[in-house]
């Protein structure tokens, strides 16, 4: 069976390609703005997308799979945090950058082939400016007060991969009002940098790149071709910036469709509220592992619905991952394995499918890798533990219920729980 995957522009599942000689599957997913902690809601593209590049590398080699996942290191918010803390913007950026690659490191996540920060792809041959050029010259771009904007209205398809009317995208998109817009819906390509900004020297100015732009250039820069087989990303930036994407991208470069596939995954929700920023009802990864949660457990838990619908952030969410993964980790104990199966995924990434036959293909999804007295230990020192378990098993055979029950509350008051199976044996987890 060939991988099918969902795509958001013809509402239907369509097939991955198999690559060619020299031609590389290709997959893009917008990464973060690093001005804060990511929270766990922005994990989850970063947890979905990893398991399909885990999955496109197992069918078809590491060789023959690209993936990008970008850092946007230029934006009004970065500036914005940065002159409040007295700080450069640049420092800011990269404090954040580094926060969000172990976040996701300890949720399983492998480094991308390319982690492309917006700032190195401003001028250069495939850059930002040049494909701003490009725009200009072709009649879908123009300049108006030291901003470049594209002209909606030039590109036919404007609204196909969000299926919205006109009067919503405009509402949806918070557009500014400004009086040398050609049209309300005509959105920012570069603008002006003031002299206490960053900026840099193009045809219209000392300026910077608008958002949309960045991920246009650098699609083309890295990943060296104008239509890529997937691009992913947060239901949340299927419009504006996946919809402007997509009408730039094709302007750019005479028609060709920026993506074969374009994947959205669904929101986190707290309760029933979307996880957001602006709301204040977010939770971060780093918090998490704080807390004591292994990053297995919050990768589990991201996965454990499919990745289109919505799932509900809970502590009886984060539980009931732990003890599949204490499951998981016993038979490992006992040198049971499971061989990896990957036709629950090859439909449409179906990974709660996958995990109803856990843990047979764990390793395909970026689980089991601890060895499980580690995983049991959950930071504790395993050895010392079961120097203790052993005198219990001494004191449970002797029937010296006084001296078990003295090293049960001990291994307690360190947050060690002891288990007795019906048959007898014993096994132990950090609480």
């Amino acid at each position: 069976m060939q991988l099918q995957l969902y795509d958001t522009l013809s509402r239907a599942k369509k097939p991955v390609r198999t690559p060619e000689p020299g031609k590389p599957i290709t997959l893009y997913v917008c990464g973060p703005t690093v001005y804060g902690r990511a929270h766990i809601g922005n994990a989850r593209p970063a947890v979905v997308f990893d398991t399909l590049y885990r999955l496109l590398r197992q069918l078809h080699g590491p060789e023959n799979v690209r993936y990008a996942r970008n850092i946007t290191d230029i934006d009004d918010k970065i500036m914005a945090k940065a002159v409040a803390e007295n700080r450069t913007p640049q420092a800011v950026a990269a404090e954040f950058e580094a926060h969000y690659f172990a976040d996701m490191a300890a949720l399983g996540c492998l480094k991308p082939d390319f982690n492309p920060r917006a700032t190195e792809h401003i001028a250069g041959e495939f850059g930002m400016i040049a494909m701003i050029e490009a725009l200009v010259a072709r009649g879908h771009a123009y300049e108006a007060n030291g901003h470049v904007l594209f002209e909606i209205a030039k590109f036919p398809g404007y609204g196909e991969l969000s299926k919205r009317p006109m009067d919503e995208m405009i509402a949806g998109a918070r557009v500014e009002v400004a009086p040398y817009k050609r049209a309300p819906g005509d959105f920012v390509l570069w603008k002006p940098s003031s002299e206490d900004q960053p900026g840099w020297e193009s045809p219209w100015g000392r300026g910077r790149p608008g958002w949309h732009i960045e991920c246009s250039a650098m699609i083309r820069s890295v990943l060296e071709t104008d239509t890529i087989d997937i691009h992913g990303g947060g239901l949340d930036l299927q419009f504006p910036h996946h919809e402007n994407e997509r009408a730039q991208s094709c302007c750019a470069h005479g028609g060709a469709e920026l993506a074969r596939i374009w994947m959205h995954n669904g929101f986190l929700t707290m309760g029933e509220t979307k996880m957001s920023k602006s709301l204040g009802n977010i939770i971060t990864p780093g918090e998490l592992l704080e807390a004591g949660w292994p990053g297995e457990v919050l990768r589990l838990a991201l996965l454990s619905a499919h990745y289109r619908q919505p799932l509900q952030w809970t502590d009886a969410l984060l539980e009931q991952s732990r003890a599949k993964l204490d499951r998981l980790y016993r038979r490992k104990a006992d040198g049971e394995t499971g061989a990896a199966d990957a036709s629950a995924l090859l439909d449409d990434l179906n990974t709660p499918e996958a995990l109803a036959v856990f843990p047979d293909g764990a390793g395909l999804l970026g689980f089991g890798k601890a060895d499980p007295a580690t995983w049991f230990a959950g930071g504790a020192d395993a050895a010392a533990i079961e120097t203790d378990l052993a005198r219990y098993r001494e004191a449970r055979a002797g029937k010296d219920w006084a001296a078990a029950d003295s090293i049960r509350d001990a291994l307690k008051a360190q947050g060690i729980e002891i288990s007795v199976a019906k048959d007898g044996t014993t096994s132990w987890r950090k609480a």
